[in-house]
């Protein structure tokens, strides 16, 4: 009922993941920007965990071809969707969104969630593991679900300020580190490097030297882990990082600020304050 016409640079299905596989070696995934997917589907009235399309710097265009209620989230897309409200259309209706001018994923939730068939629970796509469905690609077709829980809200969402300090936490591995690599890592404005998906962010800065020669042997790894190999720069790991992993972890980003994370696009500047 969902028919694509472009995907645009990445469109894929997300729900809220698939968790508690990891012994399976199966990543976390889900949306990236999990405040955003909740909400777009809280304004459709929808079950908090149905299935939404995770678009990556916009250009999605679809046709409905039955009436639907709607909801886009996330980076503010311009095109033919008010943001931030749920809205209903006709059958027919054929809607684009543009590239945001801030921001990098765009969350659209409909109305009875997106029915896919779920794998180990989860209707995710995990672009690393190739579990859940393909990508989405041009002449795809979506059929919409009924996962509502409660009735569209009629309200407009407030807009969330982005935040480009990220609270971590330190350790696993920081002792494997210089007593500097630390202070370098919080007092340093890094810069997001081109290679930054859904599996890992990479940035750019001063080398983070270590204090110990070798290799660890490969241990569990997590969304959101802050990973150095050997070139010293970080690593900050989403929702489809490998389970496990064999450089040092020297922090980790808490769980709620990855939404903020999932967020930041190539050339983009963050920095790591120690929670408290």
């Amino acid at each position: 009922m969902i028919e694509i016409v472009e995907p645009g640079p990445l469109a894929t299905v997300q729900d809220l993941g698939r968790a508690g596989y990891a012994a399976l070696g199966v990543p976390e995934s889900g949306a990236f920007d999990r405040a955003a997917a909740a909400l777009a589907n809280r304004l459709v009235g929808n079950q908090r965990d149905a299935a939404v399309l995770e678009v990556t710097l916009g250009g999605l265009s679809i046709v409905l071809h039955r009436a639907a209620t709607l909801a886009l989230t996330g980076a503010r897309c311009g095109g033919d969707l008010d943001w931030g409200t749920a809205v209903t259309v006709q059958p027919g209706a054929r809607l684009r969104l543009t590239a945001p001018t801030t921001g990098l994923r765009s969350y659209l939730a409909v109305r009875g969630g997106v029915a896919v068939e779920p794998v180990l629970g989860s209707r995710s796509t995990d672009v690393l593991s190739g579990l859940g469905p393909a990508p989405l690609r041009a002449g795809d077709v979506l059929q919409i679900g009924s996962e509502v829980a409660t009735e569209p809200s009629g309200a407009t969402a407030p807009g969330r300020r982005a935040r480009d300090v990220l609270r971590i936490d330190t350790g696993p591995r920081d002792d494997w580190f210089t007593e500097d690599a630390l202070g370098r890592l919080t007092d340093t404005r890094w810069t997001v490097r081109g290679e930054a998906d859904r599996v890992g962010i990479r940035l750019n800065g001063p080398r983070l030297e270590r204090a110990r020669a070798g290799e660890l042997p490969s241990e569990a790894m997590l969304p959101g882990a802050l990973q150095v190999p050997p070139d010293g720069r970080p690593i900050l790991f989403g929702p489809d990082c490998p389970v496990t992993g064999g450089y040092p972890v020297i922090a980790v980003v808490r769980r709620g600020e990855l939404d903020d994370a999932a967020q930041l696009r190539p050339g983009d500047t963050v920095r790591f304050a120690i929670g408290r």
